[in-house]
């Protein structure tokens, strides 16, 4: 990756992990993973303008959807903390907000190498 595709990057994956962690900030189960997995397609899709590449929608969500499943233990984890009181209401946002850092980067890594 260039330096210019890395600031991109950043950008767009810090941008939509601060739109996955507040989707996460709503202590209902299961609504995380609703709003991860919309954060994770729009960034999906905005990654690969990135590298030059036009990823529709349904590509974009296959991509997060093997992503995700390579991190099932973890969401299901994140899922269950934010049924703890005050601590689960913000430790759910913080663990949305740093798996879809992880998530973007581990996509952005790929769709660079596809480049």
């Amino acid at each position: 990756m260039t330096e210019k595709q890395i600031n991109r990057c950043h950008a767009i994956i810090h941008s939509h992990a601060i739109a996955a962690g507040a989707g996460n900030a709503i202590p209902v189960p299961g609504l995380d993973i609703a709003a991860d997995i919309t954060a994770l397609t729009t960034m999906t899709m905005a990654l690969g303008a990135v590298f030059g590449q036009s990823i529709t929608a349904d590509l974009a969500k296959n991509l997060v959807i093997a992503q995700l499943k390579k991190q099932m233990l973890k969401r299901i984890a994140k899922s269950a903390v934010k049924l703890i009181p005050v601590f689960g209401w913000l430790a759910g946002p913080a663990m949305g907000i740093a798996m879809t850092e992880a998530t973007g980067w581990e996509i952005a890594n790929r769709l660079s190498r596809m480049n």
